[in-house]
């Protein structure tokens, strides 16, 4: 095995914590509450709709790190990025779509459920991003991979009742629980659709990692901008934690940051930590192997359930230990992550070579444009 870089470490931290600060300032930034306007009484700032703004802004600037890097690289004697080849932008349209909706559902469940579920039951995308390669894209699924699959169901159960038994403290209610669950079950689906999209349409012109997120972030940017105007005027019932119980009140929003200006902190954390996570993703597979990348991912889980117990967040329940483990099996097992360990057992005569293995691996990865929603 080889010994990695300084530089490849340092790309591995950084996707780690990047990715772990995302979902934790996005939570914490839930959790703080001041004053709306008018002088109305403190409330939480849970405005799911402009945090997913925020995080596409994040996504936006990765356009202007791609820019850097390859007018860096057009300076040097000998280019090492690839020339862009020509694509209508539009093509990140319907992907961006789907982003944004997926984004979205999942910061509103992210309000009625814990950090650490909402990160766990992000694993069910593994399920319907197989089931619609094999329906949109003609892909034939291994054995190992429907293993997988099931595999992944069972964890997500195993999950859903930790919540159920342990109904995450006393900060959120029961059938707030299971609505939040379910609703980043649903996203998931999105999300699924949003990468046979991008794999379908967007794979085959060769554009630059770093380039795809950020148009994807800048279609996001401006629609949902734009969408924060209608849902300033849509009622939202239960649904609408602020006073006026609407979709989205950003002005209630911005009062409450000039109330509280350590919301500003969190919001920053949550839109600088995506560019970053984004970069350092991309940079991960390239340096390293899709297959790091896919255990860093699942390590984050574990920095963002230690860190929730640790600040009181949560509650610990032992069942959401299994269901945590029972779900990093499915996911190994989908992205072939058992086949290196197959080839060193002494039956197996033969192995494949190990360039072969990682890109057998990389192909059979699972991951969009947009690691992190």
């Amino acid at each position: 095995m080889a010994t990695w870089t300084k530089y490849q470490l340092f790309l591995a931290a950084l996707m780690l914590i990047t990715g772990s600060i995302n979902t934790l300032s996005a939570k914490w930034a839930d959790k703080l509450s001041a004053v709306g306007c008018n002088g109305t009484e403190e409330h939480n700032f849970q405005h799911p709709f402009l945090q997913a703004v925020g995080m596409f802004l994040g996504e936006f600037s990765c356009l202007a790190v791609f820019h850097l890097l390859r007018c860096r690289d057009r300076r040097r004697t000998e280019p090492v990025m690839a020339p862009s080849q020509p694509f209508n932008p539009l093509l990140f349209l319907p992907p961006a779509l789907c982003d944004m909706t997926g984004t979205s559902l999942m910061y509103v469940a992210l309000n009625m459920t814990s950090a650490s579920s909402f990160q766990m039951l992000r694993g069910a995308v593994i399920i319907f991003t197989g089931l619609l390669s094999v329906a949109f894209l003609g892909r034939k699924l291994a054995l190992s991979q429907w293993l997988g699959i099931l595999i992944t169901i069972l964890g997500l159960v195993l999950v859903g009742l930790a919540d159920l038994l342990s109904g995450n403290g006393q900060s959120h209610g029961l059938s707030q629980v299971i609505t939040g669950d379910l609703l980043i079950i649903m996203a998931q689906v999105i999300v699924a659709i949003q990468m046979v999209l991008e794999e379908k349409f967007v794979y085959k012109h060769d554009v630059h990692p770093l380039q795809a997120v950020g148009t994807e972030g800048f279609f996001g940017f401006i629609i949902l901008s734009l969408l924060l105007v209608p849902m300033y005027f849509i009622p939202a019932g239960e649904f609408g934690s602020e006073p006026r119980h609407v979709l989205e009140d950003a002005l209630d929003a911005f009062c409450q940051i000039g109330h509280r200006p350590l919301i500003v902190l969190a919001l920053a954390g949550n839109i600088q930590s995506i560019a970053f996570f984004n970069f350092a993703g991309i940079s991960v597979t390239k340096e390293i192997s899709a297959t790091t990348r896919m255990v860093l991912d699942s390590l984050r889980t574990v920095v963002v359930w230690a860190v929730s117990l640790a600040l009181g967040w949560e509650v610990f329940h032992g069942l959401q230990i299994l269901g945590f483990f029972v779900l990093l099996v499915g996911a190994a097992l989908y992205n072939g992550l058992h086949k290196p360990l197959l080839d060193r057992l002494p039956c197996r005569k033969d192995g494949a070579p190990e360039t072969d293995r990682e890109g057998l691996l990389a192909a059979d990865g699972v991951a969009s444009i947009n690691g992190d929603s």
